[in-house]
């Protein structure tokens, strides 16, 4: 059985009083206890908004990270540095990281091995552009992102790994795959991991992000491949992001 997980991503948005304002908001809610819930902030506020999480089952996500623990990267953040501060997951190959700052697939692989290797959680993100689904070709597209991803990643792993199905096209635009498009191309990349792994492709968690909303939630999780949901602008508010983890 696997146990949903609904992840805000707060991307570039709250500074630390304004994060942690959001946190208490959604700590005063009843949340449904069958979800695993996890938010993914900037930066500077991981320290304090762990502080803030203590008491509670609420996981602490990063946005990214570098995969070598020191060296010369300015502006860049270790896998060291995470772990101490206490995070338990990190977003890696998000769209915007590639579309805006160059991520290939190769240096997602890399980062997933180190995230393993240090004990945090990735969320690996996936998903065709809107010229790429129109061309028919994002099944390919995201096959290969996947394969290239989880190359030399041990089975033992996968139970430790999120998928991320994101649509660049519904990202931020307010347009959404519809349930059953998501599920279709959730269940092809269950497969995708099937070919490789095998049977353990049913352990396996695949979200899905793209404008999630508390209207469009219970639609989508009721579709049997969907495990849960990277969500962007509706985890800023805690009401919207409340609703979308009692969906």
């Amino acid at each position: 059985m696997r146990i949903p997980i609904i992840a805000g991503n707060w991307k570039m948005n709250n500074t630390i009083k304004e994060g942690l304002q959001l946190v208490e908001e959604i700590k005063e809610a009843k949340l449904n206890e069958n979800v695993e819930v996890v938010v993914c902030v900037p930066f500077i506020g991981l320290a304090e908004i762990k502080k803030a999480l203590e008491k509670t089952n609420i996981k602490l996500g990063a946005q990214n990270m570098h995969w070598e623990e020191s060296g010369a990267f300015t502006g860049e953040i270790s896998p060291l540095m995470l772990k101490e501060i206490g995070v338990d997951y990190c977003i890696i190959g998000h769209s915007e990281r590639r579309q805006y700052f160059n991520e290939l697939d190769f240096t997602v692989n890399k980062k997933i091995k180190s995230a393993l290797l240090h004990g945090i959680k990735p969320i690996v993100c996936v998903g065709e552009t809107l010229e790429q689904r129109e061309s028919n070709i994002e099944k390919e597209v995201v096959k290969s992102q996947v394969l290239t991803a989880f190359e030399d990643i041990e089975e033992k792993d996968l139970e430790n790994i999120v998928i991320a199905y994101e649509p660049i096209w519904a990202i931020g635009t307010g347009k959404t795959a519809s349930a059953d498009d998501a599920n279709d191309m959730i269940g092809f990349i269950r497969e995708t991991i099937g070919e490789k792994y095998g049977e353990v492709k049913e352990k396996i968690r695949i979200q899905y992000g793209g404008s999630v909303k508390p209207s469009n939630i219970k639609e989508l999780m009721e579709k049997p491949e969907i495990d849960g949901a990277l969500v962007g602008g509706a985890s800023l508010k805690a009401k919207d992001f409340v609703d979308i983890i009692n969906y």
